[in-house]
């Protein structure tokens, strides 16, 4: 093997920046148990976060800074660190030569986004919005069920992150429940159903001021509709997927994918191997062609296939996961529902 073919199937050295709720239990794991992946350690300057790293991983190293790990040889980042920081942080590591890989939502709005994606370009290096919902099981069954025609052309789609936890969700610096869930919800929308058209949205704002109990209604530009919901205080949460077709309708009212469940109890794709990402039958959806269902397996969950995908890309081997211009895309639309809550009005997207 020559230096070259070394440097080429090596690990990519990654750094994880932050370890609150996301980095601590979903990007750490994951990372951690990656093909093509190598853990440095985590950039916090928090004492009680570096003692929760050790306590998680004995000996796991900690950084002050990026330039620190850079410095120890890092050569890409996962960034999970609370919304507001997402785009200084993902500047600064492209700045210091680092692939990046940034948690939702990707920026805050849609010109930050862009600057970030152009600044990756200009530099050579990969960037990636870390939009692992489209690996869910739901969401990956939705996908297999419209591309084998199952459902015809798809009418409207409907999806729902909702729960009964009034007193989570993302503080201040996490934007809100538009930013927080409808990162994920319009992600999967535009990745089922392409390009929107135009927007209208609705919330409920919060004591603290920030938005919950979010509708978002798209038109796309193939004349299919996505209906999305987001809270954080409903009492009674509808069908996690309801997508109507043609021929056929598919409806999932499972609560939510599994991996998140599995990753919280701390079981990760190393320990699980083939078994990772697996739905219980009593989870599976239905299609309905009128009153009666028929059953079908939902497909596994694979947000482990980000990482491993992500260092390909990095070593030139594949594409990136997913495309950074799709965050652009996103937020774009959370722009326009962000004005269309506020305002009232429908809004018309280029």
């Amino acid at each position: 093997m020559t230096d070259l073919d070394a440097a080429q199937t090596a690990p990519v050295r990654f750094g994880l920046v932050g370890y609150g709720f996301g980095g601590r239990y979903f990007h750490a794991p994951l990372l951690g148990s990656a093909p093509g992946c190598e853990l440095l350690g985590v950039v916090t300057t928090s004492p009680d976060r570096r003692a929760l790293v050790e306590q998680d991983s004995p000996g796991r190293a900690t950084f002050a800074s990026l330039e620190e790990l850079r410095a120890a040889g890092a050569e890409a980042v996962a960034i999970s660190t609370p919304a507001g920081t997402h785009s200084e942080l993902t500047d600064r590591a492209l700045e210091l030569g680092l692939a990046v890989v940034c948690d939702k939502p990707f920026a805050l709005d849609a010109g930050a986004a862009r600057r970030s994606v152009e600044l990756a370009d200009q530099h050579g290096l990969a960037l990636a919005p870390y939009q692992n919902r489209r690996w869910d099981s739901d969401f990956l069954t939705v996908r297999r069920l419209v591309d084998d025609g199952t459902l015809g052309d798809v009418v409207r789609f409907e999806s729902r992150f909702e729960r009964l936890d009034p007193d989570a969700g993302p503080g201040a610096s996490g934007g809100g429940t538009l930013l927080d869930f409808g990162s994920h919800l319009v992600d999967q929308a535009l990745a089922l159903l392409g390009p929107v058209a135009s927007v209208y949205a609705e919330w409920r704002l919060r004591e603290n001021g920030l938005d919950d109990d979010v509708f978002v209604a798209l038109t796309h530009a193939n004349g299919a509709r996505s209906h999305l919901w987001g809270s954080w205080s409903q009492a009674a949460p509808g069908p996690r997927f309801r997508v109507t077709g043609t021929k056929a309708g598919y409806v999932n009212r499972t609560p939510m994918d599994g991996q998140e469940e599995l990753l919280l109890a701390g079981a990760t794709p190393a320990t699980l191997g083939p078994d990772w990402g697996d739905e219980a039958p009593e989870r599976w959806g239905k299609v309905y062609r009128g009153t009666e269902g028929q059953t079908v397996p939902t497909e596994n969950g694979a947000w482990d296939s980000f990482y491993p995908a992500f260092a390909r890309a990095v070593r030139g081997a594949g594409p990136l996961p997913v495309d950074p211009r799709d965050a652009i895309a996103s937020m774009a639309v959370l722009d326009a529902a962000r004005r269309s809550a506020t305002e009232g009005t429908v809004i018309a997207l280029a």
